[in-house]
């Protein structure tokens, strides 16, 4: 792959979980930036027509190693659940590991530079918290396939509006609302539009090598 350098205009993106809190905003960027020219946002679900964007469907079960959009100047990838949405570690493990690995493989192998993980505030390979854990391994397993760029995006509690009820995730939302200007801003709230962007600047304008975009950029 040739050296990471940042993009002017005419950029190809491929967004992976478009769909969720963070990759929502993240489409809403993109598609309005006038340095994309296109969007590739594979999805089980239908989005809004649009004319930067193309929509294939995809299994992340059953990839296709041979789809032409695994090539693309950068990967943004929000994929991401809970435990408690995926009912267990196990299925849990697959959604936020194994999936954005098996798209950083592909997309790779067919020589996109850069990738681009909206990861956590946690992340550790070796925790003891199985979140955090496989938040880490993933970050890890990242680093080893050698993209040009790859950029650890790493929020803390992320601030807006979901499609499914997370009660403990509210709470914890509404008391650092509070608390936000007595708290050290590692710890504030970091809101999903605020995370998108630290996600899309990252896409356009990729550094050579490994880089962790911390929780405090983000508030």
């Amino acid at each position: 792959m040739s050296e990471a350098n940042p993009r002017l205009e005419g950029t190809t993106l491929l967004l992976v979980g478009a769909t969720g809190l963070v990759g929502r905003h993240v489409l809403q960027l993109a598609l309005t930036d006038p340095r994309i020219a296109a969007v590739v946002a594979p999805t089980r679900r239908s989005l809004q027509p649009h004319a930067k964007l193309s929509t294939p469907r995809i299994d992340y079960q059953h990839l296709d190693e041979d789809a032409p959009w695994w090539r693309a100047d950068a990967v943004i990838c929000t994929l991401g659940t809970t435990i408690r949405t995926a009912g267990s570690q196990e299925a849990f493990r697959q959604v936020d590991h194994d999936y954005p690995l098996a798209v950083a493989r592909l997309a790779c192998a067919q020589g996109t530079p850069t990738y681009v993980l909206n990861s956590a505030i946690g992340a550790d390979a070796g925790s003891r918290f199985f979140y955090n854990r496989v938040k880490g391994e993933l970050e890890q397993d990242l680093r080893d396939l050698g993209f040009d760029s790859l950029a650890l995006v790493r929020p803390g509690v992320i601030g807006g509006h979901r499609n499914e009820f997370r009660l403990g995730e509210r709470l914890l939302v509404a008391m650092l609302r509070l608390a936000g200007p007595l708290l050290p801003k590692r710890w504030r709230l970091n809101p999903a539009a605020n995370i998108a962007r630290a996600l899309l600047d990252a896409a356009l304008v990729p550094q050579p090598g490994v880089h962790i975009v911390p929780a405090e950029r983000m508030v």
